[in-house]
């Protein structure tokens, strides 16, 4: 599936990315929240970290939120728009705060994982149909959602809906699922998020918040209507559902560092190698080379390959894939990355 969209609008981009960004105080040390002395400030958050990526790969990039008239929402504002990313269109507003949370080193799964989020009442969470520029959202050549905006509160589910209708001439609209069942309080989330899904074109869902089904041709069997399908599977690989074809793509070994942010960047990955028109095989090893980026690196956010290397490793066939195994610092070491597929 190639994107189309409004390219006769003079601030057209290739993709614009709405939703909300915070603050990320990461632990100086493993450990409790409790136990640890000092944090470093970050940032993150789903729909900013594809923008960010997207801008550091080539393309143009909006990012549409709101933040706090606060240094904050400041921060955010610096940081996201040294990308390359256009923050013209994000709100400020003077009467809420910009969004924080706290979290513990490492991976989100495990019982010792702790994540504390300042987010209720936030300004993203006011976002609505009636408070963003629509004609700013669907400006772009691709929409990319996430179902984290959805559980903010009534309004920016409302938001969603409006931007996941199916209208004539909209974008293409990408949405990855992102089930976070902490921010949500309705039993009905899971429902909420397919139905959003289903007014989608193109679709991210991990097999583990798939609404129990336990089969990549299960999840398309409960979403027919997108006309691209991606099921990511964790180490294993993703698979694509596109009109009658299917393909599987596994991943390459990784040496994770932390887990945080690998589906963003895998969706960066797969929609920028989609605006360039490239095949849906290639669409998926560029998502998980751009995963590997941020598995290997400890924040959010993950210098992604140069388009070159990129291309280089997503072009390897077969064999030389599958011995592909990458580690810290893998991006910037082209050399050591093409070793490691010349190594039977």
């Amino acid at each position: 599936m190639t994107p189309t969209g409004p390219c006769n609008a003079p601030d057209v981009v290739d993709v614009v990315a709405l939703g909300e960004s915070m603050v990320t105080f990461l632990p100086s040390r493993p450990g409790r929240l409790a136990d640890v002395p000092s944090f470093e400030r970050g940032i993150g958050g789903a729909e900013s970290n594809v923008a960010c990526a997207l801008a550091a790969a080539g393309h143009s990039v909006r990012w549409i939120s709101a933040v706090g008239a606060d240094g904050f929402g400041d921060h955010l504002l610096e940081e996201i728009g040294s990308y390359g990313v256009d923050v013209a269109s994000v709100r400020r507003d003077p009467a809420r705060p910009t969004g924080i949370y706290f979290r513990t080193a490492g991976d989100r799964a495990g019982d010792a994982h702790e994540v504390a989020y300042y987010r209720a009442g936030s300004a993203a969470s006011a976002m609505s149909a009636d408070t963003v520029d629509l004609a700013a959202v669907r400006a772009g050549r691709v929409l990319h959602l996430s179902g984290i905006t959805a559980a903010l509160s009534p309004a920016c589910l409302g938001l969603m809906r409006e931007l996941t209708a199916r209208r004539p001439g909209r974008p293409l609209v990408s949405f990855d699922v992102n089930h976070r069942p902490g921010l949500w309080s309705a039993p009905d989330a899971p429902m909420v998020l397919r139905d959003l899904a289903r007014g989608a074109d193109l679709v991210f869902v991990g097999q583990d918040e798939a609404w129990g089904l336990h089969s990549a041709e299960a999840v398309r069997a409960a979403l027919p209507e997108p006309g691209v399908l991606v099921v990511k599977q964790g180490a294993a690989g993703a698979t694509v559902f596109e009109e009658r074809d299917v393909t599987f793509v596994p991943a390459p070994r990784v040496d994770v560092v932390a887990a945080v942010g690998a589906g963003d960047a895998f969706a960066a990955g797969f929609l920028s190698a989609t605006l360039r028109g490239l095949p849906v095989r290639d669409r998926l090893r560029h998502g998980h080379l751009t995963a590997a980026a941020a598995l290997t690196a400890p924040g959010d956010l993950a210098v992604p390959p140069a388009r070159e290397h990129a291309d280089r490793l997503a072009a390897l066939d077969d064999a030389a894939w599958g011995r592909l195994r990458l580690g810290p610092g893998w991006t910037e070491d082209t050399q050591r990355a093409d070793e490691e597929v010349r190594t039977p």
